[in-house]
């Protein structure tokens, strides 16, 4: 079965870095877009980040644009989100998600219901 697995959370000072992983596995991780998202208590979980299949493309949250990168390694079946120059408002808890349909090249991307798996999630907090 799919399994998605969330690592490199933690307490960081702002204006500092943290890279994730999302370590999968159950499915041939290079045939599937990949995606964060992130939800902090009392809002929807939002769209933070995604990546296509081919890892030919990148999609952004505006928030993040500039700030953060995702990246994949197909050899090693994971999926990074590389965060610089965070924000206290990036505190979150970050989730790893991927989609059911193959080589998806549609333009929901940025959509929640996009995707039909995810991790547990990994708490990320940008403090002082």
């Amino acid at each position: 079965q799919v399994q998605l697995v969330e690592s490199g959370g933690g307490l960081v000072q702002p204006g500092t870095s943290l890279r994730l992983s999302c370590a999968a596995s159950g499915f041939t991780f290079s045939s599937y877009a990949m995606a964060w998202f992130r939800q902090d208590p009392g809002n929807e979980r939002e769209f933070v980040a995604a990546i296509k299949w081919s890892g030919g493309s990148t999609y952004y949250a505006d928030s993040v644009k500039g700030r953060f990168t995702i990246s994949r390694d197909n050899a090693k079946n994971t999926v990074y989100l590389q965060m610089n120059s965070l924000k206290p408002e990036d505190t979150a808890v970050y989730y790893c998600a991927t989609t059911s349909r193959p080589y998806y090249g549609g333009s929901s991307y940025y959509t929640r219901t996009t995707y039909d798996y995810w991790g547990q999630g990994t708490q990320v907090t940008v403090s002082s």
